[in-house]
């Protein structure tokens, strides 16, 4: 069986390896001031950094319903006769709900997947799918594949500001004030699909270190081993530094380092540097 794979934007992987693994990937829409961009195509998360920085104001938009129908219908013309399709936790976007309502008018039977997750996290999700797709398994079981790596993933986010989340009431007014308070620096986390506070660190520093320990503890506890990556908005030095350590207490060569898009950037501010581990 010929299966379609389809995720978003804000699943961070890259146009090459999106290719190479035959994932489509529907962007969505960032709007910066009164001007709207298409992630992927002609936005940055350097733009989103500088506008942020200069207090202009900076939203998202989901793809639509018709964004999804239309790469649905491409992907069944070209033999798909099933499609999953995974995407960004359903409670920090509507991006799932316009997959699900464009899979009811599609002509192939669609699965949708709420990864449960965002970032890369997502794309570990995706490319999970591809890898169950490859091996043979039929659309049950690629959905499967998708629906476990989200849920078993561990993200782990540090911020210099609850501020950005706060804004795009992506993390609680309380969760706000608690990160603001004595300059505490929070370390955050996805638990059920949302962005909840973790731990309070005092200084970045310190935050940073814990951010590492933390994940380190997450990598070696997955007993077959693990795919991990860091992204940042606008922290490429720090990010790497993160990556280096990682790398040398996980016996690692690498670990790789990614900003994150323009829409996930938008909301978590510059400065963000996160850590997601999947287990294989």
């Amino acid at each position: 069986m010929q299966i379609g794979i389809v995720t978003d934007s804000t699943s961070s992987l890259d146009p090459d390896d999106a290719l190479r693994e035959h994932i489509e990937v529907v962007p969505l829409q960032v709007i910066i001031g009164a001007e709207t961009y298409t992630e992927g195509d002609d936005v940055t998360a350097d733009m989103i950094a500088e506008a942020l920085a200069a207090f202009v104001p900076v939203s998202t938009s989901r793809p639509t319903p018709d964004d999804f129908l239309a790469v649905y219908e491409r992907l069944a013309a070209d033999g798909a006769e099933a499609i999953v399709s995974v995407h960004l936790s359903a409670r920090m976007s509507g991006t799932l709900e316009s997959a699900q309502l464009a899979s009811k008018q599609a002509s192939v039977p669609v699965t949708c997947i709420d990864s449960a997750q965002v970032g890369l996290a997502t794309g570990f999700a995706a490319g999970r799918a591809a890898l169950a797709r490859d091996a043979g398994e039929d659309a049950a079981g690629v959905a499967d594949a998708a629906r476990q790596a989200g849920e078993s993933s561990s993200v782990l986010i540090y911020v210099d500001t609850l501020e950005y989340l706060r804004r795009g009431g992506r993390v609680g007014a309380a969760a706000a004030l608690i990160g603001s308070a004595l300059a505490v620096k929070p370390i955050l986390t996805i638990e059920d699909g949302a962005v909840v506070p973790l731990e309070r660190v005092r200084t970045k520093a310190k935050a940073l270190a814990r951010l590492e320990a933390l994940a380190v503890e997450k990598a070696e506890a997955c007993d077959d081993g693990f795919d991990i990556g860091v992204q940042h908005l606008a922290s490429l030095d720090t990010a790497t530094a993160v990556a280096g350590r990682l790398a040398t207490a996980l016996g690692r060569e690498e670990v790789s380092v990614d900003e994150v898009g323009a829409a996930i950037g938008a909301h978590v501010g510059p400065g963000m540097i996160s850590v997601t581990i999947t287990p294989r």
